[in-house]
């Protein structure tokens, strides 16, 4: 790591610490020294216990369940980086809250990923960068500079072995035929199309399959698994003749427990490859799940913003 008046700092909030401490061992720096505590009366205090004035702070954070508290954690840390004087605060924020609530679907509703994005630029956040975002729009809801990364070379290298040569990628719905057709591109694969009908906030039916998946191994590509809707898709799929055991790439394993009851009583269903931008705890780790760590990219992005190199060539929006 070259010498600078700025030095480079990694900095962990609690959502996430292990993806923190990979990112700073690949890019040979200490993990820097905070204490987070949760008080008696449900508030949040976090403390920096190490000097940062004038240095480069990347601080990680994911915000999965318990969301709000993670938010508030970083937005309390933000603040105070701000209070003792760090050169620049950068929020990597693998996995980006509220961000499927970014559009008035209603009359009367909140754009709650808005909201988001105006507490993080007030607190003090000088870069943002995030994975997989739900929706591209949010990179326009700020007037900071945000890098969104994709995991998709990641989970594409996973399906370059010859037990794929069969397969198609599979969109599970209209939305993601774009990030779909990068897969299918990267590994020379045919795409299929699924088109779904929302019947409730929560729910939703397969109602046509556009594409060629006769024979072949499904391989559906999605930005985030929680309550395991797309799993029920298979179903349609099947139904159009598809063949071996399917395969799920997801880049954020929410994982709800209906989630996880759905991948085991299914037996179509092979492996769930997903990876880390959010922890999987121990009672999430099925043997049908497989985690790829996000870590290399992450820091690879941090040391390029650091060096003021081009990240260009790394980001791939869905």
């Amino acid at each position: 790591m070259p010498e600078s008046y700025h030095p480079l700092r990694i900095f962990s909030g609690s959502a996430h610490p292990d993806l923190a401490r990979e990112m700073a061992q690949i890019l040979q720096v200490d993990l820097g020294r905070a204490t987070t505590r949760h008080l008696p009366d449900s508030e949040i205090h976090v403390m920096l216990d190490e000097v940062v004035r004038d240095q480069d702070i990347f601080i990680v954070q994911p915000c999965s369940a318990p969301v709000n508290d993670n938010l508030m954690e970083l937005l309390l840390y933000l603040d105070a980086f701000r209070r003792a004087s760090a050169h620049s605060v950068s929020v990597v924020i693998p996995y980006y809250p509220y961000a499927r609530q970014e559009r008035m679907a209603q009359g009367r509703e909140a754009i709650s990923a808005r909201v988001v994005a105006n507490m993080l630029e007030s607190a003090g956040a000088r870069r943002v960068i995030f994975v997989d975002i739900h929706s591209r729009a949010i990179q326009g809801f700020f007037n900071i500079p945000v890098d969104p990364l994709s995991a998709l070379p990641l989970l594409a290298d996973y399906f370059r072995e010859e037990k794929f040569a069969d397969a198609a990628i599979v969109s599970p719905d209209v939305g993601r035929a774009s990030l779909a057709g990068k897969y299918a591109e990267l590994l020379n694969l045919p795409l299929v199309v699924m088109h779904k009908r929302r019947t409730s906030y929560s729910a939703t039916e397969t109602t046509h399959v556009v594409g060629d998946i006769e024979g072949r191994r499904p391989i559906i590509i999605d930005d985030i698994m929680a309550g395991g809707s797309v799993l029920k898709q298979v179903d349609a799929l099947y139904a159009n003749g598809a063949g071996a055991k399917a395969y799920f790439a997801v880049t954020h394993p929410v994982l709800l427990p209906t989630a996880l009851q759905r991948l085991e009583a299914d037996e179509r269903i092979e492996k769930l490859v997903v990876t880390n931008t959010i922890p999987v705890p121990p009672e999430k780790r099925h043997p049908k799940i497989e985690v790829i760590s996000i870590a290399p990219l992450l820091a690879d992005i941090v040391l390029r913003i650091y060096k003021g190199a081009s990240i260009s060539e790394r980001l791939v929006l869905s």
